[in-house]
């Protein structure tokens, strides 16, 4: 099943180039559609790694290197937060009523959708941050943040921090790889792991030392 979505996505993205990486990472935003796949190949992509295939925007093609790089990253950005203000225009208009009627086919049943709650009740608005750097996570955040009503602004800047930072990471271990893209394509199944591990530690730390400065202003002056 890897293989075919790899190959789907990859021969998408060589077929369309940047626009394929806005359409897939702003339907990403909803349905998982392999994002990391998507802006590793795009970043491999902007580093030449496969002849033949350039970076091409209205028309002109863009020099391999740091602005075909930079064009991919946008695009990868651009296309998630897009997708991500659909999601959330979803949730907001929709409601819980329509996710009942509808929840099925988005891909958030009840369950889903108490565990978004849990979530957001957690983290507050950090929640899209978090959200959107955490694997599997990430396309289960754009409704449930509409849902719970969550302000759009603050919705809009957080997933645009957080997937900027997902699609630098991605597609700049793709231009890395650049012509290794292919000998290493069949590892991406544990690139989810090595981020989730990542990210797990990260909010970690984060908690710890909340909790201890939280100790800290409930100890008695002077103690």
């Amino acid at each position: 099943m890897l293989a075919s979505i790899t190959g789907q996505v990859t021969s998408l993205i060589g077929n369309h180039g940047v626009y394929a990486v806005f359409v897939l990472m702003a339907v990403d935003a909803v349905f998982p559609t392999a994002s990391e796949v998507v802006m590793l190949y795009a970043g491999a992509l902007a580093s030449g790694a496969f002849a033949g295939e350039h970076v091409v925007l209205f028309g002109r093609t863009i020099p391999y290197g740091f602005r075909a790089f930079a064009v991919m990253v946008l695009a990868g950005t651009l296309g998630y937060t897009v997708g991500a203000i659909g999601g959330w225009a979803i949730g907001f208009y929709g409601g819980r009523p329509y996710l009942e009627r509808h929840g099925r086919w988005l891909h958030l049943s009840p369950t889903q959708l108490a565990k978004a709650e849990r979530w957001f009740d957690r983290w507050e608005d950090w929640a899209v941050f978090l959200g959107r750097i955490v694997p599997i996570a990430r396309s289960f955040v754009s409704i449930p943040a509409g849902v719970f009503r969550m302000a759009l602004r603050p919705y809009v800047w957080l997933t645009l921090a957080g997937s900027t930072l997902w699609c630098l990471f991605f597609a700049g271990l793709g231009y890395a790889l650049g012509d290794n893209y292919e000998r290493f394509q069949s590892e991406l199944r544990y690139l989810d792991v090595l981020v989730a591990v990542a990210v797990a530690a990260l909010v970690a730390v984060w908690v710890v030392r909340r909790v201890h400065r939280a100790r800290e202003g409930d100890s008695p002056p002077g103690r």
